[in-house]
């Protein structure tokens, strides 16, 4: 029986998770790595956990009440939890058990000082480190203190913070089990933490060491601000020296206490620079047994470091695979995109295989490799601009990087770069008829894939999508789309600067593209106007949809019409879904549920829409932008004639301006035409999946959305899945979602934000990029989710970023700050279209802005004002 409760460290490596815990599983991983010293000791193992659960029938009732409980009720959760520790702690350890596990005292030194470590099976994972949730105990001397002390780590897996963390991540109660470590004390004359990479930037090449006088709680509970040494290749490249007051020491009678450092030594260094850097050394080697960033917990005894603690870094972005050693530039997908959410492996997958460009994944993000086009003087100029133009955070991240000397290699000039701002425009005619011919191109394309597609299945459906994946990315090279759009956004860049400079007037065009033609993103919101006009006057529709939202049954559309006005108001839902259905929030990412799959989602738009807009309020929307925008035409155009060489500014000024709305509203349509390309792609594989589920190759068809495209290819000719790689993806893709996407990412690891470098906004105000003019100040609403958006008129709907479908929530809406976007991207589009001030770029936007809070938005001048 001895064996089966106690294991002594040196018998235990990383393979033994389930018997020991994560923490005795990586203390026995690095007990057996050469040159590493971990204090002796042993296991009491998870077999001995189950015992003692297994004493107390009640704990399995309460465990079935915490799995139902809601993980934002804390005081359930406090109480719940509260009464599972004081059962487990109540148990007596029965005499075999605590037989195995004095005897295993005796062979370590009975009398001798001990730290009593919880060891959870749900702990120091890659995907999350569970840092801090159990319980540890110093300086524990004798066999009766020892077996208490194991009793509380017990207890200490339903701590309050421990139980919400599980709940956070997904992970369910009963299978998490603990072991304890039991392990000889180090009395230290320094301790910390060191880790592998910085955690702040993740450069994977600094090394980031903690320091402070005695044991390592004095830190970790905050009592004293560490020294923090940098290293770099085996240099300390950066130190600061706290004054380091307090101490926490062991007693001679057991446990610990604070004491006060002698005045004379609080500023002197806990280490000196030639051990920081040994202990780096140390920490390299304990990174390359493990095979990732660590996060490790060391003791400084008699000039020799002995390691308590070794656990990944989940916090660190991870890097996208480059194979070779060279120094990468990536910048992120997902900004430009606007979706900087996780995407699962089929959604990332098939955004590579329809892209213009190479894609590297990383986290569920996708990055582009700029590091050629950076390197080469005229490319470089470029890639800034366009950049810059777009998000002028990640051209300053990209700048800082330029700035280190050697990071990116200088080649000889590649391709010119892009236009710049002010150039000549692309030689496109300014002729309505050229976006016609190109949207009915793209709608004849699609029918044609629709059309074809519908007899594809197996292993000729694949290879069918691999042509038609060609014939998207041609669709999307269109040299006469490319123009187009060129066209339009050269003519914005052109009035906004010639207008400035000529007239003093800032982001002119914002008011001139009001109401463009052709928008289809602005139509889609202005369309949802029109069906709320269809369901308003019918009260007993309005009063079911109001339960549809409670509920949320996806079914609603069939019961519709059995009610008074129903069938008019499932018609012109159903219209709006064969339209627009193809899109969803996140709709890059192919596995997203689309609106013709999740109708509901829409069904908070539109009773805000019944709630806040008089019948034909689409129709008069649209009218007085096109209104407005005339008028500032007629305005600027007079204006521009008073001045000096007036007429010819006027001409050239009138040449842009017609020029910018009849090409303008085609920005937004190549992606319509991707995402409805998107759609017939997805329920194409959505059936497959469908066959293999009938076959018994797939527990559900949602399943596929965790493989790549290639790899589903091969389970459709195999027949044959791997399971654990699924469930392998469906747990990294949880975790993803903990990690926030740099807009810049280096090979290093290194997550480089940039920043705006503006003097002229108030103290206080959150700075972002002006996008669409005007002031406005309303009450902030700070949504996440699209489905749970609740507007009043006047509202200011703050969120991480937008993406087109989003704008049906623009209509509602008198302003608009999102953390992620940029001159071009969706949201900002729309908002000029629909003439709301914006401020887009706000990093961290959605945390700094409390729901409900009166914010006035500087739309002009690109800043945030939190009002008192």
């Amino acid at each position: 029986m001895t064996e089966q409760y106690v294991r002594d460290l040196e018998e235990t490596d990383e393979t033994q998770v389930a018997l020991v815990g994560g923490k005795g599983a990586h203390l026995g991983g690095l007990s057996r790595i050469e040159g590493i010293r971990v204090p002796g000791g042993f296991c009491v193992t998870t077999d001995a956990f189950r015992r003692i659960m297994a004493q107390a029938p009640s704990i399995g009732d309460r465990l079935d009440q915490l799995s139902l409980v809601d993980p934002d009720d804390r005081e359930a959760i406090r109480t719940l939890s509260a009464q599972l520790r004081r059962t487990i702690e109540g148990i007596a350890v029965p005499d075999g058990l605590a037989a195995a596990i004095t005897g295993a005292l005796r062979r370590h030194g009975e009398q001798a000082a001990y730290a009593v470590r919880s060891s959870a099976t749900a702990e120091d994972l890659p995907t999350a480190s569970f840092a801090g949730q159990q319980d540890t105990y110093l300086n524990v001397v004798g066999p009766t203190a020892v077996l208490r002390h194991i009793s509380r780590c017990w207890a200490s897996l339903f701590t309050e913070r421990a139980v919400t963390y599980r709940r956070r991540n997904g992970i369910d109660h009963r299978t998490v089990h603990m072991a304890v470590v039991v392990q000889q004390m180090v009395f230290p004359e320094a301790s910390g933490i060191l880790f592998t990479a910085d955690p702040v930037t993740g450069n994977r090449t600094v090394a980031t060491v903690d320091a402070g006088f005695g044991l390592g709680e004095a830190l970790v509970s905050g009592l004293v601000n560490p020294d923090v040494f940098k290293v770099r290749n085996d240099e300390v490249v950066a130190r600061t020296i706290s004054a380091k007051q307090r101490a926490v020491h062991a007693l001679a009678t057991g446990g610990t206490q604070e004491v006060t450092v002698d005045a004379q030594r609080q500023e002197q260094p806990a280490l000196t620079d030639a051990q920081a850097v040994r202990l780096v050394r140390l920490g390299r080697r304990i990174e390359a047994h493990f095979g990732r960033p660590q996060d490790i917990e060391w003791c400084l005894a008699d000039d020799e470091f002995r390691i308590v603690q070794s656990r990944p870094i989940t916090t660190l972005f991870p890097v996208p695979e480059a194979g070779d050693q060279d120094h990468h530039v990536y910048v992120s997908v997902g900004h430009q995109q606007m979706m900087t959410d996780p995407m699962k492996p089929l959604g990332f997958s098939m955004w590579q295989q329809t892209a213009m460009v190479a894609m590297h994944e990383a986290g569920g993000r996708l990055f582009v490799d700029v590091t050629r086009r950076l390197a080469s003087p005229a490319s470089r100029a470029g890639l800034l601009d366009v950049m810059g133009k777009g998000d002028p955070l990640v051209r300053d991240a990209l700048e800082t990087v330029l700035d280190r000397d050697g990071f990116v290699p200088s080649l000889p000039d590649a391709a010119p770069g892009g236009p710049a701002a002010g150039s000549a425009p692309a030689p496109v005619e300014t002729d309505p008829a050229i976006v016609t011919e190109l949207i009915e191109r793209s709608r004849q394309s699609i029918a044609a894939l629709e059309r074809d597609i519908r007899t594809k299945t197996g292993p000729a459906l694949f290879d069918f999508l691999l042509t038609a994946f060609d014939e998207h990315k041609r669709v999307l090279s269109d040299p006469l789309s490319m123009q187009v759009i060129m066209a339009g956004m050269e003519a914005t860049w052109w009035l906004n600067d010639k207008l400035e400079e000529w007239l003093g007037e800032k982001n002119a065009a914002d008011t001139l593209t009001l109401s463009a033609p052709d928008n289809i993103t602005s139509e889609m919101g202005l369309a949802l106007l029109d069906v709320a006009d269809v369901i308003r006057p019918y009260p007993e529709v309005v009063a079911f949809l109001r339960g549809v939202e409670r509920t949320g049954d996806e079914t609603f559309l069939d019961e519709l019409a059995k009610l008074a006005g129903g069938t008019g108001a499932r018609d012109a839902i159903e219209a709006y879904l064969d339209r627009y259905g193809m899109r969803c929030v996140g709709e890059i990412d192919i596995t997203r549920p689309r609106w013709s799959e999740r109708p509901t989602t829409l069904v908070p738009v539109i009773l805000d829409n019944v709630r806040n807009f008089e019948p034909g309020a689409a129709a008069r929307r649209f009218e007085q932008g096109r209104q407005k925008a005339q008028k500032k035409e007629q305005d600027v155009l007079s204006r521009l004639r008073a001045l000096p060489d007036g007429d010819r500014k006027a001409d050239e000024a009138k040449r842009m301006i017609d020029r910018v709305r009849t090409f303008i509203g085609y920005r937004e349509y190549p992606k319509y035409g991707i995402i409805g390309r998107y759609f017939v792609y997805k329920q194409a594989l959505l059936a497959e999946a469908e066959r293999l589920v009938r076959a018994d190759v797939l527990a559900e068809k949602e399943d596929i959305f965790y493989l790549t495209f290639q790899e589903l290819h091969d389970v459709v000719r195999s027949n044959q899945v791997d399971d654990q790689l699924i469930q392998q993806r469906k747990d990294e893709f949880r975790s993803y979602h903990a990690l926030t996407p740099p807009r810049v990412l280096t090979s290093d690891g290194e997550a480089v934000t940039g920043a705006y470098r503006r003097d002229d906004v108030p103290d206080g105000a959150l700075t972002g990029l002006a996008v669409s003019s005007g002031t406005v100040e309303g009450r902030a609403r700070v949504i996440l989710d699209m489905a749970e958006a609740d507007l009043e008129a006047g509202d200011i709907l703050v969120t991480a970023f937008t993406d087109p479908s989003w704008s049906p929530l623009f209509v509602g809406i008198a302003g608009l700050v999102t953390e992620v976007g940029g001159l071009m991207t969706h949201g900002a589009v729309i908002a000029r279209e629909y003439g709301l001030p914006a401020v887009v770029g706000v990093e961290r936007a959605t945390r700094l802005i409390r729901d409900g809070q009166r914010i006035r938005v500087h739309g002009t001048d690109g800043y945030i004002e939190i009002l008192p």
